[in-house]
């Protein structure tokens, strides 16, 4: 019946229980687990998840690094949640905030043997959310009897991962002329993703020829930088600066992918500002949090450049990973246009990370 939700729809809705903090039924073959998002767990609900047998955390295994916890299942670690702890000890292992008031968080007991799979899918579906990517999860038996009765989502791993690890299809849903200070010239498309995430955008300039490398830039949301004119970062330069570039050459198309902080949400990017001004760099504070030194997908840039009829740019980017990526996906890089604005005393060390660590052309 067509009015049932498919597997993707199914997905987009655990999402937003993760965030209000409902527990989620996660199966593979026999075996099932119950998983929260530890960043919108309460006391409460960890008391009823105790009920049900022995708790377990789920991390990175970035974060469990920086614990000196033992990541014996690859890109996670699964670490044995002691009775006698409270939600405050959960916490402190998922945010890494007060470590360095507070550096010794164990011993910590990290469970080894049995199938992983599932704490990887509850990591997988909590970074999707945009949270903090731990999760705390306790066996589960009679899963959809389970979930049936407690009104939960059900996600069986063999339909949900793929869908996960695939870029979502983007869909056009509205354009109009819009004039901006860069050129007159200017029209906005909209796009969806099928998988609920965020909407988002093309600019396009003037009327690129279809058939010649069109001049394009990749553009990652920046509140902090497109809106309230950061100095932390070169963002907003970047932003004004490729628009006014396109403007003065006539034609271009700017997408501007709404993937903050390099695809870990303005919440979790605020983290990592905060650990930065601990002393960390911008990678290693990604780390500490969980996460990997770019979650971004570029796969949604090329996606919509097929969509407006664009098989081949100049790309405008210090980053050889997006030239990469939009090759792998069939879209031509003609020429690379570095786009070096932007420095300032705020956001020298910054670049210079970026250079060292992630490879930028700087």
């Amino acid at each position: 019946m067509s009015l049932l939700p498919t597997m993707l729809e199914r997905i987009a809705r655990a999402r937003v229980d993760l965030r209000m903090g409902l527990p989620v039924v996660l199966t593979t073959g026999g075996t099932a687990i119950l998983t929260l998002a530890v960043e919108s767990l309460t006391a409460e609900r960890l008391t009823d998840l105790r009920q049900l047998g022995d708790v377990a955390l789920a991390l990175t295994a970035r974060r469990a690094a920086t614990l000196k916890a033992r990541a014996y299942d690859g890109d996670i670690a699964r670490i044995a949640v002691p009775e006698d702890v409270g939600l405050d000890w959960i916490q402190a292992l998922a945010d890494p905030a007060d470590d360095l008031a507070a550096p010794m968080k164990g011993p910590l007991s990290s469970l080894r043997g049995g199938d992983a799979s599932l704490a990887d899918l509850a990591i997988a579906l909590v970074k999707s959310a945009r949270l903090l990517p731990a999760a705390i999860f306790v066996p589960l038996a009679d899963a959809g009897g389970f979930a049936l009765r407690h009104d939960l989502t059900l996600l069986p791993q063999s339909a949900a991962e793929p869908l996960l690890n695939k870029s979502s299809p983007l869909h056009p849903i509205a354009a109009a002329r819009l004039p901006m200070a860069a050129s007159e010239a200017g029209r906005l498309h909209v796009f969806r993703p099928e998988d609920g995430g965020e909407e988002h955008y093309a600019i396009e300039i003037g009327r690129p020829d279809r058939s010649k490398p069109v001049l394009a830039r990749l553009h990652s949301a920046c509140f902090t930088g497109d809106v309230l004119g950061s100095l932390k970062c070169d963002c907003g330069p970047q932003l004004r600066g490729a628009l006014a570039q396109m403007g003065q050459e006539g034609a271009g198309v700017l997408l501007y992918l709404n993937q903050e902080g390099r695809g870990i949400g303005l919440a979790n990017k605020m983290r990592a500002y905060s650990l930065q001004d601990q002393g960390f760099d911008t990678v290693e504070a990604n780390h500490r949090l969980g996460f990997e030194d770019d979650e971004r997908d570029f796969r949604l840039g090329a996606s919509i450049l097929r969509e407006l009829g664009f098989s081949t740019v100049r790309l405008m980017t210090n980053n050889p990973g997006k030239i990469t990526m939009m090759e792998k996906t069939g879209i031509t890089v003609d020429a690379r246009v570095p786009l070096q604005v932007g420095e300032n005393d705020f956001n020298r060390a910054y670049l210079a990370t970026k250079a060292a660590k992630s490879g930028h052309l700087l």
